[in-house]
């Protein structure tokens, strides 16, 4: 007699299969789907928000050290962008988490879809806070200063939107918050074209924020949840428009005091080009449209600091 098991169950109706417990394989399992909603929750399957945190940070790194950023604070920088960003993902979703089941993009969040707890989101950010406090540590005192300030502004974000219109120019603020730190780290100061890049950066993601806040306009109405898309309406294209050319202008105010070349101007031609093809991409208004010009701008970043980057490097 054959000991196939299924040509057993199908001469014997009652046969059953024999119960075999495998606690570790359970244990393992349940741990990969836990760490696969926390990465989620951190959204590493979104790179986007790493690199659009990221490309100011090498912008100011390249430009404070000219051209030759110091390797070990270069690496400390990187790693705190991907920290940060993913503190910054947990703590947005746990403010956000009664909001975002009522949206239709965010409703499959972790937290939204109460895959996650609050309680474990909240120990997740502790976690990835403790790592950025190590990271920070790395860096002299006064650099150490500006990095309280940008934890605090990642921190606060996600209830500052509860209460005014125009959230954008903050988290500007936050995203280019590595600008100073750069130059405090590499130079021990922060000079007037640190600030000038930090506000170039404000404006450049109020615009693609904006382009964000377009895609989820109509569920921001409905739930009352405000956003420089709700504010601006029907102008809301020029307004991004106006803010492009700003910060076109102060990236072309900063390559001349920093006395860059044509690398650089031709990284800020296609970059400017890049913006006309959002402009373009957003001209109906249409969600999906709305999101790929959102995603646009990570080239946009990347075609700036290949230009700082290619200036430098054939000197």
């Amino acid at each position: 007699m054959s000991s196939d098991p299924d040509i057993a169950r199908k001469r014997d109706p009652s046969y059953k299969p024999k119960y075999e417990p495998h606690p570790a394989r359970e244990f393992f399992r349940a741990l990969g789907k836990t760490l696969a909603e926390y990465a989620r929750l951190m959204r590493l399957h979104r790179p986007i928000g790493i690199w659009l945190l990221l490309w100011p940070a090498l912008w100011g790194l390249w430009i404070a050290g000219e051209g030759r950023p110091d390797a070990r604070i270069l690496l400390v920088f990187v790693a705190g962008v991907v920290v940060m960003r993913s503190a910054g993902c947990v703590i947005n979703d746990y403010a956000d988490r009664d909001f975002d089941p009522q949206v239709t993009r965010t409703r499959d969040r972790p937290l939204a879809a109460r895959r996650v707890a609050p309680t474990e989101a909240l120990l997740l950010f502790v976690a990835l806070g403790l790592v950025a406090v190590w990271l920070a540590l790395q860096l002299d005192p006064y650099a150490q200063l500006f990095a309280v300030a940008g934890a605090l502004l990642a921190v606060t974000y996600p209830w500052l939107k509860r209460f005014v219109h125009l959230p954008q120019f903050y988290l500007g603020v936050a995203f280019g918050w590595s600008i100073p730190m750069a130059f405090a780290a590499l130079t021990g100061g922060v000079p007037r074209i640190a600030w000038l890049l930090l506000t170039a950066v404000v404006l450049w993601a109020a615009v693609y924020d904006t382009m964000y806040a377009m895609v989820d306009r109509e569920d921001d109405l409905a739930i009352g949840v405000r956003s420089s898309a709700v504010l601006f309406g029907r102008a809301d294209r020029i307004v991004v428009a106006l803010m492009q050319l700003g910060s076109l202008a102060l990236l072309a105010i900063v390559g001349q005091l920093s006395g860059l070349g044509r690398w650089y101007w031709l990284g800020l031609g296609v970059a400017a080009a890049l913006s006309v093809w959002e402009q373009w991409l957003i001209r109906d208004r249409e969600p999906s449209a709305c999101f790929r010009a959102f995603l646009n701008n990570n080239y946009f970043g990347m075609a700036v600091f290949a230009g700082i980057a290619f200036d430098y490097f054939f000197r």
